[in-house]
């Protein structure tokens, strides 16, 4: 419960003295419902069904009030005054709630935009690590059961405080009759806890199922064309209805398990309502007056400790969800990017890069648990306005390397320095803001094409952004799309060919005008003529910025100013192309020979 408490807390901070207001008017609604029911007396009365005694507390009080009225208006009056507090509870009692439901929401808006914030600003590391349908299912399903949890938490309290006043007025007519009546309602209460732990645990299996069902469902969407191409549809689509009726059973048993309460309070509250009457008549003898206004307090208080069971079964399924949103939120903290966390105005800005990039003795392992290390003793420099190749067989760390040189990772030893000046977590976002990424798989918003490009630059001209489409080779293939610019791409621009989205996303970083472009293996699934056109836009580009290209076709680098062999996480050759390709022992010329059978 201390997750809900948590979130309760954060809760009050946010909505501040608004949810003691509302706290103020559920007693307030609760002594008007009080109210109402200390009228039954004198209506019984003045109607002359019978006799009642009306020397009780208040509805003595009430009583004076209307002898100054003839006894043919006094009843009209009395049932009057009844409607008039019915009506004004019943709206009060509604303007209170659904300020109970403003507060939630607002809260809840507040909270997801925190929450997507943290996410935003955790490191990379965080992601390699995070399923992405997990963050998904956390930032919907799992809000969602937050907000209902909260919500039902409020609704608990308002029902509490109901039942204590409502206890109170029944305290003053009659103490032994009451306490029994509070005495049955705890214990029944205590007795039915067991429905309130396996709700617990229903709750903590369907977020498991819940989140298991998002993850397989991401998945397939995203290898459709594997399912499909494989005719997998069938076997599939058995796996789902598996799952399915896997959560369906557990809804069940949760209404099951809910319905059994429910008829378990039933049939008590008839045996301890026929217990009550008895003893109260046979035992202390009650007064007829005091009776019925204990039987109708009792009416209306007996249910109450029904919805509390329920509330707290509700809370008890959704208790999961506050616990692994609490987590989610302590572990982006600790993770946060020194980029985004150290982002100060007095932090050091990097605005060019003079001379050169080193890497000096970096050390980097991604589980610090092993002895293995992605990247080992890694010393080089990147001359600015040059074109760098970085080439290796796969899994040599070309693609760690980078994420290092752009700070999105942090070395365990060794620094990489910009002209001399270490980078530290107060100049990483301004190099950020220096670079252009364009990764082996070039990655499309679904919108349309203007607003891919404006995504990195939204102030770009017209002419900025046609300029950058010609520098990619893009013009002319956008120029011939039926609506131009305002082409709608699709789910990450399914509907372009790989050469055309790859040149989209080459023109996306250059509107950016950055001074460092690195391209992740950039060309590898591309066709020649694709390929060639990519070659002939960094041919363009060289020496206007300092290019870093990670290669995997060394046929493409052969117009780098320097080439830096990878191989398992060690530099082990460096320099030109041609240099390289004619040391015959080593690894740069082994590569060539197997892609081209040439060595040179």
């Amino acid at each position: 419960m201390r997750y809900l408490f948590y979130y309760f807390k954060r809760l009050e901070s946010f909505s501040g003295k608004k949810i003691y207001i509302n706290l103020l008017g559920m007693v307030l609604a609760s002594m008007l419902q009080g109210l109402e029911i200390f009228l039954i007396i004198p209506i019984i009365s003045l109607s002359g069904i019978g006799s009642i005694n009306t020397d009780v507390g208040p509805i003595l009080v009430i009583s004076e009030f209307l002898q100054n009225y003839p006894r043919l208006f006094g009843l009209p009056l009395i049932l009057g005054l009844y409607i008039v507090l019915v009506t004004g509870q019943g709206f009060f009692h509604r303007k209170i709630f659904f300020q109970n439901i403003k507060i939630c929401q607002r809260f809840m808006v507040h909270l997801k935009l925190q929450i997507y914030r943290s996410i935003l600003e955790a490191n990379w590391e965080f992601f390699i690590n995070k399923r992405k349908s997990d963050l998904v299912n956390l930032l919907t399903n799992q809000l969602g059961r937050v907000n209902a949890g909260l919500g039902t938490f409020l609704l608990l309290v308002s029902t509490v405080i109901f039942s204590v006043i409502q206890v109170g007025l029944a305290l003053w007519l009659s103490v032994k009759i009451t306490i029994l009546i509070v005495v049955c309602g705890l214990a029944l209460i205590v007795f039915t806890g067991k429905y309130t732990k396996k709700a617990k645990r229903l709750g903590f299996q369907a977020a498991d199922l819940s989140q298991g069902h998002l993850a397989n469902i991401t998945d397939q969407l995203n290898g459709i064309k594997e399912i499909k191409s494989n005719n997998l549809e069938e076997s599939r689509l058995n796996w789902f209805h598996s799952l399915l009726e896997e959560i369906q059973d557990r809804q069940c048993d949760y209404a099951y398990l809910n319905m059994t309460s429910q008829l378990v309070y039933k049939i008590s509250s008839a045996i301890l309502i026929a217990v009550f009457v008895f003893v109260s008549i046979r035992v202390f003898n009650t007064p007829l007056d005091q009776l019925i206004l204990v039987i109708v307090i009792i009416s209306r208080l007996w249910p109450r400790f029904m919805t509390v069971q329920s509330n707290m079964e509700q809370i008890a399924t959704n208790i999961q969800a506050f616990k692994e949103l609490a987590q989610l939120e302590k572990e982006c903290k600790e993770v946060r990017d020194l980029a985004v966390k150290d982002n100060r105005p007095q932090g050091s800005k990097l605005t060019r890069i003079e001379k050169v990039m080193e890497c000096r003795n970096i050390f980097f392992r991604y589980n610090r648990k092993e002895q293995i290390y992605a990247l080992q003793d890694i010393t080089l420099q990147i001359p600015s306005q040059c074109t760098t190749a970085i080439v290796g067989p796969s899994g040599a760390g070309k693609s760690t390397l980078i994420d290092i040189l752009m700070g999105l990772m942090q070395p365990e030893k060794g620094c990489v320095l910009i002209d001399g000046v270490p980078l530290r977590s107060n100049n990483i976002f301004s190099l950020r803001r220096l670079i252009s990424y364009v990764p082996q798989d070039p990655f499309l918003f679904n919108g349309s094409i203007r607003e891919n490009l404006l995504l990195v630059e939204p102030e770009a001209s017209e002419e900025e952004i046609w300029n950058a489409l010609e520098f990619s080779a893009s013009a002319e293939f956008v120029k011939k799309l039926p609506q131009g610019l305002e082409t709608v791409v699709g789910d990450r621009g399914v509907r372009l060919s790989g050469g055309e989205r790859q040149r989209l996303v080459l023109a996306r970083a250059i509107l950016r005008k950055p001074l460092i472009l690195v391209l992740d293996e950039a060309t590898s699934s591309l066709d020649t003529q694709n390929e060639a056109k990519i070659q002939e836009v960094l041919n363009r580009l060289k020496g206007t910025m300092t290019i870093i290209v990670i290669a995997h076709r060394l046929s493409t680098v052969r117009n780098a100013d320097q080439v830096i062999v990878l191989d398992h996480g060690k530099v082990v050759q460096k320099g030109g192309f041609h240099q390289l390709a004619g040391e015959k022992k080593g690894l740069f010329s082994s590569l060539l020979i197997n892609q081209t059978g040439l060595s040179s």
